[in-house]
């Protein structure tokens, strides 16, 4: 008999695994043989806890999308104006933590496979629906519930755009590229001119 949270813990190395396949070998070479490899487990076990390919993919997204949810709550949580909470949503979408080499790549990878997934484009309707629905949230005690719908979905394609320039720097190693930092402060400008401030500062003030 299998012990107490093995499953977990296999389904967890696994994912990681793929992640790291992704990062290093690419899409394409990422096989179950490679991953299973890296896991140090049977490429058997992928079949046993996720079917096939396609998916230990889509758990791979969907853990992903399910930390970032978890970071963005997590700061929420701490934020006590709609201020702070615009600021923990940006803080936790374009940190450094979700623009780790690794992690960018196998994201860059599923974003160009949705449109030939299901599976995987619900995962990402999910994710855009959380971000603008957080950014929402936050701007409704800001302004008329009209308008926060729309500065809300302009912010969410903002900080979508700058994770995609930030990722590709940090994925390919562009030292010149856009990091994190920059990416945080050019969203932090939006919002202010946005909601009429004259500094970014004033979004935690």
């Amino acid at each position: 008999m299998p012990k107490l949270g093995m499953e977990e813990l296999r389904r967890g190395q696994l994912i990681e695994a793929t992640i790291a396949s992704i990062h290093e070998d690419g899409f394409a070479a990422t096989t179950l043989q490679r991953i299973g490899r890296r896991a140090g487990l049977s490429p058997g076990l992928v079949a046993h806890y996720f079917a096939d390919k396609t998916g230990l993919i889509e758990a791979t997204m969907l853990r992903i999308a399910n930390e970032l949810h978890a970071a963005t709550l997590e700061k929420l949580a701490a934020a006590k104006t709609p201020l702070e909470r615009l600021e923990a949503i940006v803080e936790a979408n374009l940190s450094p933590l979700q623009l780790r080499p690794e992690l960018t790549t196998a994201w860059l990878a599923f974003w160009a496979l949705v449109p030939q997934s299901p599976r995987l484009a619900r995962i990402q309707r999910i994710n855009e629906a959380r971000l603008q629905s957080n950014l929402a949230h936050a701007l409704k005690d800001l302004m008329p519930k009209r308008d926060a719908a729309e500065l809300a979905a302009g912010l969410s394609a903002l900080i979508d755009g700058l994770w995609l320039r930030a990722a590709h720097a940090h994925a390919y190693g562009k030292g010149d590229g856009l990091t994190s930092a920059d990416a945080r402060e050019i969203a932090r400008n939006y919002i202010a001119k946005s909601l009429g401030r004259d500094s970014p500062h004033e979004l935690t003030a």
